[in-house]
């Protein structure tokens, strides 16, 4: 377990980094400024909770392209994690009520990431439109957590249509991307943080095409969850 002095030291450096990310998010229209500060601000969390990466897949990736990594989901870690692996300018999907956590939250909210509200159809389906301006704009990278929230055990959960939707409208290629051990650093449902090792492996591009059928969107759905599937075992 980390101390509670690290704990606090989280804090405070979550705190801080938000500050200078909502002054990078009105004075940087480019997001250069803010995508060099997530890569400290996830170095930061990690190098104090003690967790060490192993990452593998990069030769699958063009640092110049944009892509939607879709990706599974077990542990609050799962975000900073991906922050600090993925090489691409990246943008997260973000729940609308995490944009009221102060500070953090409302940096979430000012940045280029995107929010979405999963309750209301017609407004998610604003967040995709969103999304691909930002994409093609900004040449940044979407991940997704196809499996819509966290998973209790560390199991890959089915994958929700209206969480892969967006990875398959916007017309990049998909990487399917595999977090392993994240659930044993951090379990859902609990602030207990154990210090380990965590797992990323970035799978070759799969193209989604564009206007895909129900059907195509479904078979692509559950090909991706199965290389991730496959690759956590």
């Amino acid at each position: 377990m980390i101390t509670t002095l690290k704990l606090f030291l989280i804090v405070i450096h979550t705190f801080i980094c938000s500050i200078f990310a909502m002054i990078f998010a009105l004075t940087d229209r480019s997001h250069t400024l803010y995508f060099k500060l997530s890569k400290y601000f996830s170095g930061g969390v990690l190098w104090l909770s003690g967790i060490k990466l192993e990452i593998t897949g990069l030769e699958n990736l063009d640092k110049k392209k944009t892509y939607v990594f879709v990706s599974n989901h077990s542990s609050q870690y799962d975000i900073v994690v991906l922050q600090k692996t993925i090489p691409n300018r990246m943008a997260m999907i973000f729940k609308k009520e995490l944009a009221k956590i102060p500070f953090f939250g409302w940096q979430l909210a000012m940045g280029p990431y995107v929010m979405i509200d999963r309750e209301n159809y017609e407004k998610a389906l604003k967040s995709i439109d969103e999304a691909k301006v930002k994409m093609q704009k900004h040449n940044i990278s979407i991940v997704v957590f196809a499996e819509g929230t966290r998973s209790k055990t560390g199991e890959i959960q089915p994958f929700k249509r209206g969480a892969f939707r967006l990875a398959t409208q916007v017309g990049y290629p998909i990487i399917p991307t595999t977090i392993i051990g994240s659930n044993k650093i951090m379990p859902k449902g609990t602030f207990k943080i154990r210090r380990g090792t965590i797992k990323v492996h970035f799978d070759k591009p799969i193209g989604s095409g564009s206007n895909v059928t129900r059907q195509q969107e479904i078979d692509l759905m559950n090909r991706v969850r199965e290389i991730i599937v496959q690759n956590h075992k």
